[in-house]
């Protein structure tokens, strides 16, 4: 996928308030952050194996909907959809607290493994949430940061009796959507694995670009978005 093999990243930095150009700036270079502690890595362990780590963005003027993600938008039409700025509740950490069973390993510990615990709207920089709801019943809710040019996914989770619904998705299409309509030119999904793991649907999307860590944002390639079967259609 690279052309030189990488140096060895690991780095971190703690911070209170980035303002949104900054935070532009910072995620173009690979760096992602939880609450104010920024950090970036360009190896981990996956399944007792070494993997290089891709991070992941859309280039919005590239993205359109594929049929699976347009199937994903149809089947939950019957839903209500909330943007605003981020905030922790009981209900949340409720589906928190469900959500996380999912994860075999390296489960997180709370909602504030991610958001400031004192203002996690404007900690640090603007944090809006997307909650989704059927009826007054919160179904799925994500957090995301705004900043100048770019949107970037902080969290998402959903109710595990709901997973057929594909709420994951649906939260990250919603993000897009709102990227989109706020003029950003990019979406930032977070980072996956070279080779196939349990973060291949964060390559779904047509508009994809993986970071090379040389500096260069490079088009997601076919076979990497044709694993476990995903294709770009």
């Amino acid at each position: 996928m690279f052309d030189t093999p990488p140096q060895l990243v690991n780095e971190e930095f703690f911070a209170e308030k980035v303002p949104p150009e900054q935070l532009d700036e910072l995620l173009a270079l690979g760096w992602r952050h939880f609450d104010f502690h920024f950090f970036r890595y360009n190896l981990a362990i996956y399944k007792n194996e070494i993997r290089l780590v891709i991070p992941l963005r859309i280039r919005l003027s590239a993205f359109s909907l594929s049929k699976s993600l347009r199937s994903v938008i149809r089947k939950n039409e019957d839903l209500r959809v909330v943007i605003q700025p981020a905030t922790v509740s009981d209900e949340k950490a409720e589906l928190f607290d469900r959500h996380k069973e999912r994860f075999y390993e390296n489960a997180p510990s709370s909602l504030y493994d991610y958001l400031s615990l004192f203002d996690p709207a404007a900690v640090p920089c603007e944090v809006r949430e997307i909650c989704v709801y059927s009826g007054k019943k919160l179904l799925a809710a994500s957090f995301f940061d705004v900043g100048s040019r770019s949107l970037s996914g902080i969290y998402a989770m959903f109710e595990p009796t709901e997973s057929g619904r594909s709420l994951g998705i649906l939260t990250m299409l919603k993000e897009i959507e709102f990227a989109i309509e706020n003029g950003k030119e990019f979406y930032y999904q977070g980072y996956s694995y070279q080779g196939e793991s349990f973060y291949d649907y964060k390559k779904r999307f047509r508009g994809s670009e993986a970071f090379d860590w040389n500096g260069r944002w490079l088009p997601l390639e076919a076979e990497e978005l044709e694993i476990s079967g995903i294709r770009q259609k």
